[in-house]
């Protein structure tokens, strides 16, 4: 697998009492302590798909990788159906270019009143239809971690009909080069008549983080009848870029809903790397227990100054067939050798 595991701490990571908590991205702020960016919902609505119309973006801090993270702020809080990001905000990706913070996220919004406990609020719901549909890529930026943020009145990468990413954007993974200059790997779904397609994967550019991005390939990057993958994350490399990803199938890592690991020269032409399997749902904690987690979602990994990766975090339930049964969500740590 990717790296070299060391037993993940069991009482490390992010979680809080009442919500759902995904999507862990972490910066060293310029307080030398580590800054978690994730989302989080309230139990009293379904973990999956509450978060389409209630996720947050909070920041959590810890004095060291592994944690504990305690909350600190909401971030990205909600702030009116007419913005384009109003009424939800989720898929944090936290980066720190030079003097700025970036905080790349999804936002969302719609019309129509917030669900309420036991209402029946499920993927049929008009609330979440409409969530889905306006799931678009956005930018926050601020010259501390702290805040405050300044957030767009429009999406930095939206939907392009007759396209494959005609119906949402989502999942942004940005690499951010010394000049300032991204490339966006992200997820997208193209429509299919009232409805959407499969989960596909596309590449955008931008001259400057602060745009305008554009699509590189009218293609996915990944072809969606060999590669069925979610949640990237990407990185520069001596010879180009690397990706991880989670494997919707287990047909590419071997395992489903393990984590496939990729490389590229470019950003558009893909090859699996040597050993294509990046991380596994089977984790062994620091109390010597073994457990094979339900999900293990949104990677994200943490680097020294040497660019050496020296964490993964991620987005972790204890269910047993996915989220769908979980009753505890969290973002874990991984420290890697």
């Amino acid at each position: 697998m990717f790296g070299t595991w060391m037993p993940a701490p069991k009482n490390g990571g992010f979680r809080m009492e009442g919500y759902w908590v995904w999507c862990g991205s972490v910066v060293k702020g310029e307080d030398g302590r580590y800054h978690m960016f994730a989302s989080r919902w309230p139990k009293s609505l379904p973990m999956h798909p509450g978060w389409i119309v209630a996720s947050e973006v909070v920041r959590a801090v810890a004095d060291r990788p592994e944690g504990p993270y305690a909350f600190q702020e909401v971030v990205l809080p909600a702030r009116g159906a007419e913005y384009w990001d109003g009424r939800s905000t989720h898929n944090p990706h936290i980066v720190k270019h030079k003097d700025t913070y970036l905080l790349y996220y999804m936002g969302s919004t719609h019309p129509l009143s917030d669900p309420e406990p036991g209402d029946g609020y499920g993927l049929s719901d008009p609330r979440c239809i409409v969530g889905r549909a306006n799931k678009r890529i956005g930018l926050a930026t601020a010259k501390s971690v702290f805040g405050p943020w300044t957030r767009l009145d429009a999406p930095v990468l939206s939907t392009r009909p007759g396209k494959f990413d005609s119906f949402l954007t989502s999942n942004p993974a940005p690499c951010v080069n010394e000049d300032g200059s991204v490339l966006l790997i992200y997820k997208a779904r193209r429509y299919e008549g009232n409805t959407h397609g499969r989960m596909t994967i596309g590449a955008a550019y931008a001259d400057h983080y602060a745009g305008p991005y554009r699509v590189l390939s009218e293609e996915p990057i990944f072809p969606p009848d060999k590669f069925h993958l979610e949640d990237p994350f990407v990185w520069r490399s001596e010879d180009g870029y690397e990706l991880i990803a989670k494997d919707m199938d287990g047909n590419v890592c071997g395992e489903r809903h393990g984590g496939v690991h990729v490389r590229s020269r470019d950003g558009l032409h893909w090859e699996l790397a040597e050993e294509p399997k990046a991380y596994s749902r089977h984790v062994r904690w620091d109390d010597g227990t073994e457990q094979v987690l339900g999900s293990m979602e949104r990677p994200f990994l943490l680097f020294d100054e040497q660019g050496r990766p020296t964490h993964l975090f991620a987005a972790v339930s204890n269910g047993k067939t996915g989220f769908g049964d979980a009753t505890e969500t969290w973002n874990a740590v991984f420290p890697l050798k």
